[in-house]
């Protein structure tokens, strides 16, 4: 052990530190709010009948939690920059899982939307709150990217053995068990993190929140979602759809005026994006978000209504999903040592988009080897290579007091681009089934889904080749120890 690490080690402890609470109980969290944005997708059928939902409200069990989340992401890492992260952490628990407590209990869909809403907020507040804990607990070295590897590795397995979970609860046990299943892992966490993580440091708090800056974010990109959602009634060029994404316009607009020139501490300071990390890291992990979410979605679907699979075997259908996942997580540790995190996401990237130019050639007469499982293992380990590298490149150079608004930011893009990924590219596979009914017609809608995915990706791919610096591993410590610079160039 150098000495940096021992000092590390001994102040760790002296606050009341736990490393490997820390740890655990910061897993634990982005495990559960990785695994409602997936947990309910196998269930949807279940809930419908259950609740009456009608076809188009019931995307807004997705949305409701995915857009709560990705909206108040960034107001959720202020507030945990400036209250404290292991404060806001121990808030943030019980309120997350009162929200799935409540919408366990649902009677209505309007019960079930508001609770999902609501564990959005309490999952906006842990996330970044966490990430930054995490980021604290393992400033360099190999702990650092062990640590950053165990945290992709539950992240990914969150949102993959959601379905998984969410089918076996479905079916065996009701959809009411896909949002009580969260209560003990919240219990567990809040345990974990009381007794293990470090009191906060005192904190400089530079100005009142900028709540209005989190309004205006969250409700343009609801009306830029709810715009694209309706498009299967309302045409593109219809007045309904380009007043309500006009408006949306108009709200994003005001957002970057408010955080351009408010008095207020702003939401994110414009200027952290001229740090090309960042900026490159979050644009890639927008892609990446908008294509996962809907692989979720296409291929739940095509398992069921496709295949004719019941929920449970279509949840276990998606286990070497979540394997390759962890899989692709484990190798992304191993070669994060010696390779910088902007290969890792170029080679990550193109293995994604391959996995999903396979599952684009999906057929009405397919079969599960071929049309699911193959291009599940190609795109999990994809995936699984991506996860680590764009988290630990989106903090290089942040200075410590924006740790958190870095981290809330990587995690909004992530869930704004699964719910702008999952509105458009459903709309896309609805317009190609059209009115044809069949399952050549289901089959053509989901394929066309996938591939618009594998283009995304690809897209992500340039953004890395074209922001992400060149750097070499050992950046990311260097730049903890230096925050504010940008890395250095280096060649290769």
């Amino acid at each position: 052990m150098t000495t940096t690490e021992t000092t590390s080690k001994a102040t760790a402890l002296a606050g009341g530190a736990r490393p490997e609470l820390t740890l655990a109980a910061v897993a634990i969290v982005q495990f559960m709010v990785s695994l409602d944005l997936s947990v309910v997708n196998v269930g949807l059928p279940e809930i419908a009948s259950g609740l009456g939902f009608g076809e188009v409200g019931l995307t807004w069990v997705i949305h409701a939690y995915a857009l709560t989340f990705g909206g108040l992401l960034l107001l959720g890492g202020k507030i945990a920059d400036r209250y404290g992260h292991k404060r806001i952490l121990l808030l943030g628990l019980p309120v997350f899982g009162l929200a799935c407590l409540l919408g366990g209990f649902a009677q209505d869909p309007g019960q079930l939307v508001a609770a999902r809403a609501v564990q959005g907020i309490g999952a906006a507040a842990l996330a970044p709150a966490a990430l930054a804990l995490l980021t604290r607990a393992f400033p360099s070295g190999k702990p650092r990217v062990k640590a950053f590897g165990v945290w992709s590795a539950m992240n990914a397995a969150g949102g993959a053995l959601g379905v998984l979970i969410g089918g076996l609860l479905t079916q065996y046990a009701g959809w009411r068990w896909v949002m009580f299943i969260n209560v003990p892992m919240a219990a567990a966490a809040l345990f974990m993190a009381w007794r293990g993580i470090a009191r906060d440091d005192a904190v400089a708090r530079r100005g009142r929140p900028d709540v209005l800056g989190a309004a205006l974010a969250t409700a343009g990109m609801s009306l830029l979602v709810f715009g694209v959602v309706r498009t299967d009634q309302y045409a593109w060029t219809s007045p309904t759809t380009l007043t309500t994404l006009a408006a949306s316009v108009v709200l994003l607009a005001a957002f970057l005026w408010v955080e351009r020139t408010t008095k207020r501490d702003p939401l994110i300071r414009l200027g952290l994006f001229s740090n090309r990390s960042v900026a490159g890291a979050n644009a890639y992990n927008l892609l990446l978000g908008a294509a996962m979410a809907s692989a979720f979605y296409f291929v739940s679907l095509y398992l069921q209504r496709v295949l004719g699979h019941g929920p449970a075997l279509s949840g276990v259908q998606f286990l070497p999903f979540a394997l390759g996942v962890v899989a692709g997580s484990v190798v992304a540790i191993k070669l994060g040592y010696t390779v910088p995190a902007r290969k890792l996401l170029i080679g990550g990237g193109v293995l994604t988009a391959i996995g999903f130019a396979w599952f684009a050639m999906v057929s009405a007469d397919g079969s599960f080897a071929v049309d699911v499982l193959g291009p599940s293992l190609v795109t999990s380990i994809g995936f699984g290579l991506c996860l680590a590298p764009v988290v630990s490149t989106a903090t290089v150079g942040v200075a410590s007091h924006e740790t958190g608004t870095a981290s809330g930011l990587l995690n909004s893009s992530r869930q704004i681009g699964a719910s702008l990924g999952l509105a458009a590219l459903g709309t896309a596979a609805h317009d190609r089934t059209g009115t044809r009914s069949g399952l050549d017609a289901l089959s053509d809608g989901y394929g066309l889904g996938m591939a618009i995915g594998a283009a995304l990706l690809i897209g992500a791919v340039l953004i890395a080749l074209a922001v992400l610096p060149r750097t070499g591993v050992t950046a990311p410590a260097r730049q903890q120890e230096a925050p504010g610079r940008e890395p250095v160039p280096e060649a290769g």
